[in-house]
Formats: structure tokens, C-alpha cells, sequence
């Protein structure tokens, strides 16, 4: 089974070389502190700039330990839980399988994927590294977006487990893959809009069809 490895929350810090504040610097939790999921989120933890972070499709952040390994390997240097601006970071589960409509259930918490996390300049700007957008598109190791089925507390070091959306399999991997594509088949955006994917792509794929039909 899964194991939620590690509970992070971030505190408003500025990004480096802006005058501008961030929520992507999250640090661990000890592992007995109970943490409340509210359908907005972590409690306690900071979201900054509320146009693109937030909201309730994309209220938590979760990301892998098999990606942090592989992430370690190629940057080759430990990288702790967190350093993504992950709230949960979850071991036992191959990250770039996981699909739009997974559900990860934490004692009484349930979340549901929603879509792949887009890189942008703020988490290059966290990595110290201007070519890091390129890079982490290319590895196609996103993480996911979820927004919460089932409210609830949770902690560190509880099992996690994880049940497969049982209609078509879009994975985050896939999602990233179209990012920026201004060309995609029309029988791929009707799979995508036939799983409960973020109300934003949502309506982006339900425009382009309309044009096409």
C-alpha cells in the first residue's frame, strides 16, 4: 500500500531577485501533527497568487517519491519532501500513471485528480535554474492537482490508498504533453472531457470542439 510520506505547507516568502511574494517554499510537518483538508485546501497553508494556485480544482498538490528519486539522480543531490511545493508527497505509487479521476483516500480524506501542475517562472526561480521549465516538461513528471472529494484531518506516515479512475485513463504525463499544443485530435479532447478533469481545461476543450463541429 502507499504511504503519505510527508505533510508540507509553505508560509509567504519572497521569490528570489522579485519583490513579489510565493507560497512554494513548503516545509514538512512532524509527523504526528494532524493537519485539517478543507475543500480550499491545507489549513494554514499559503497561497499567494490566487489567480493561477488555488481554487477548488487544484486545492491540493500532490507529489511522488518515485519522481523525487528520479529528480535526485539526474540533479544528483537529495531533494526533501517539499522543494516542489507539494502539500502531500506520497510514496507506493508511480507518478506519471497516475490519471485524471485517481482517488487517493487518507483516513477520512478523499481526493480526486484533477490535472497535471504547469512549471512556471516562480518554481524555476525556487530551483535556482532558467532552463528548469524545459527540463521538467521534457520529464514529464508533473505531479497532480486534486480537489477534495471528502474533507477531513490527516498526518504523515498514514496509509494512502489509491483507486484507479475506472473510465478512460488520461494521465498527468499526458496532460503536460499537450501544453501549449494548438493542434489536438478532437476524439483526444472528447477522452479527456469524459473524466472529471479541471473545470479551466475543461472549458478550454469544450470551446475548440465547438468550433469544430
Amino acid at each position: 500500500m502507499a504511504i503519505l510520506q510527508s505533510v508540507n505547507i509553505g508560509q509567504p516568502r519572497p521569490i528570489p531577485a522579485k519583490s513579489a511574494m510565493t507560497g512554494i517554499y513548503k516545509e514538512p510537518i512532524a509527523q504526528d501533527a494532524e493537519v485539517e483538508v478543507t475543500r480550499q485546501g491545507l489549513e494554514g497553508d499559503a497561497i499567494i497568487n490566487r489567480k493561477h494556485h488555488g481554487g477548488v480544482d487544484q486545492a491540493v498538490y500532490v507529489y511522488f517519491a518515485d519522481d523525487y528519486a528520479y529528480w535526485s539522480k539526474v540533479l544528483e543531490r537529495d531533494i526533501a519532501p517539499g522543494t516542489f511545493g507539494e502539500n502531500l508527497t506520497i510514496g507506493g505509487v508511480e507518478g506519471r500513471e497516475v490519471a485524471v479521476g485517481d482517488r487517493f483516500e487518507i483516513d477520512d480524506v478523499v481526493l480526486e485528480v484533477t490535472s497535471h501542475r504547469t512549471p512556471c517562472a516562480v518554481f524555476a526561480a525556487r530551483m535556482g535554474n532558467p532552463a528548469w521549465l524545459k527540463q521538467f516538461m521534457k520529464a514529464g513528471r508533473p505531479g497532480a492537482y486534486c480537489r477534495v472529494i471528502e474533507p477531513g484531518h490527516l498526518k504523515g506516515g498514514e496509509p494512502v490508498l489509491h483507486r484507479p479512475f475506472d473510465g478512460d485513463r488520461i494521465t498527468v504525463s499526458q496532460l503536460l504533453a499537450l501544453e501549449g499544443a494548438r493542434d489536438i485530435e478532437p476524439e483526444l479532447m472528447q477522452r479527456i472531457l469524459r473524466t472529471p478533469v479541471h473545470y479551466k481545461m475543461r472549458a478550454d476543450y469544450e470551446q475548440r470542439l465547438a468550433t469544430l463541429f
